[in-house]
This record gives structure tokens, sequence and C-alpha cells, in this order.
């Protein structure tokens, strides 16, 4: 019996843990479902908690060097201490709200390369090693988003790609936000590198964080220079969208000069 826990402390034959999500897609300001089952080892364990979070895989940069790391965050606890015997089968219903600010990973049926979202299942034991379980979750854009990024496109900016950078902005509620990358239409051409858009999403509605990344020349570097725009969640007309945002592209370039 001894044997058998300390094998089980080490993570051999303890209690095994599998996440059943209700389904695998949300948005920011929603919620994710499912349910969490537990089954006993070959011994009896003490749980201390189960908890649920979301976890992004994030861009990290020092210097000039750069790497991605996981970062978990909404974490919920859904189960505290218990014991569980040997074969015993639990099932544990959950609901995980999704932050606000939480980054979209696919629009329209398509994923964002370079974006991962997962939810992350922790089952802590007292001594054991619990490696985890982790669901992809796609999170899709709200109304507002979606609106966002088609006006975009029919302004002539071109998808280029998207991360998720570790930090924060004048706004932003968690230790990341993302970044949706645009190369510039023809008539910016030679005097813009990209477009990032950021959404500061909240309960109102959403701020879309412009940071334009201007070309250098012989005689200046090319830097980053920002502004923002406003809009509610019930603002997803495309055409009102494209005009206020092509009117908030021209005013940052009249104010920093490069229009």
């Amino acid at each position: 019996m001894a044997f058998r826990g300390m094998m089980a402390r080490l993570g051999s034959g303890g209690a095994g843990v599998e996440t059943v999500l209700d389904r695998p897609e949300t948005t920011p300001g929603g919620g994710v479902t499912g349910t969490v089952h537990l089954t006993g080892g070959k011994v009896a364990q003490d749980v201390e908690e189960v908890r649920v979070a979301l976890q992004a895989t994030v861009e990290v940069e020092s210097g000039d060097n750069s790497w991605r790391e996981e970062v978990t965050f909404g974490t919920t606890a859904i189960a505290g201490a218990s014991r569980i015997e040997p074969g015993e089968q639990r099932s544990v219903p959950f609901s995980l709200p999704v932050p606000w600010q939480c980054p979209i990973t696919a629009i329209d049926g398509w994923h964002l390369r370079g974006m991962r979202i997962g939810l992350r299942t922790r089952v802590d034991i007292a001594g054991s090693v619990d490696p985890g379980d982790l669901d992809p979750v796609t999170v899709l854009p709200l109304p507002v988003q979606r609106t966002v990024l088609h006006a975009l496109d029919g302004l002539g900016f071109a998808f280029r790609g998207a991360d998720v950078e570790k930090g924060r902005i004048r706004g932003s509620d968690l230790p990341f936000y993302q970044e949706v990358e645009f190369a510039p239409p023809p008539g910016l051409r030679g005097r813009v590198n990209e477009l990032e858009v950021t959404f500061l999403t909240d309960p109102q509605g959403v701020d879309v964080v412009l940071e334009v990344d201007r070309r250098g020349g012989l005689l200046s570097q090319g830097r980053d220079v920002g502004g923002r725009l406003r809009l509610g969640h019930s603002d997803t007309d495309v055409r009102a969208v494209a005009a206020r945002l092509d009117a908030a592209v021209r005013q940052l370039g009249a104010r920093r000069g490069w229009l």
C-alpha cells in the first residue's frame, strides 16, 4: 500500500481527470461550461481543490530576445476539499466566465494563425503531481468586433496576422493584450508598415486602439503612433463603422504629419 501511495503521488495509478465542454466556442464576455469527470486511482486520495482557468499563448519580448509562454487567467475554483476513493466516478459541472478582453481566435470559420486559447483543468491532490488537462477553446468576435474587422477589410487593410503581447496598455484588464495586424491599403504604402488593432472591450462597448507602425526614411526611424475610437455594442453597421475608422486613421495621420 505504501508503494502504491508513492506511485500515486508521482502520477502513476492516481486519480484521472477528463474535461468535457458543452461546446468549444465562446465570445469575450461570454462563458465556457462543461463537466470535469474524476476517476479514482488505485488508492484513496485527498483532493484539495479542483479549478478551471483559461490559458493563452503569449509572446514575451525583452531587449532583442522574444519567446512564448503560457499564461492562465480567469481562474475559478469549482470544488473544494474531499476524498476520492479507488475507482470512484465523480462529475463536477462548471461555468467559467470569459473576460471581456479575452483574445479572439477565429472569425467567419477562419482561425487566426498564432492564436491559441484553451481551458486548463487542475486537480490539486495532496503530494501528487498533476499535469492538468488542456482543452482548446475557440473565441469568436463579438458583433462590434466583427464589424470593425470587416470595415477595415473594406477600407483596403489586408489581414497580416495576430499575436498576444505580454504587458498592459491603458485600459487593459489582463496581463496581456491582443494585436491584430493589417497591411496598409495602396494609399498608405510607402509611409506606413502596418496597422495594429487592439480591442479593449467592456460591458458597454469597446475601445478600438489603433497603432500605426510608420515606415522610416533616410533621416528618420519608424515609430509607432496611436489613437483610439470608442464604439458601442450596437455599432454593427459596417459602412458607418468604416467611415469612423477612416476618419480616425486620417486624423491620426494629420496629427502626426504623415498624411
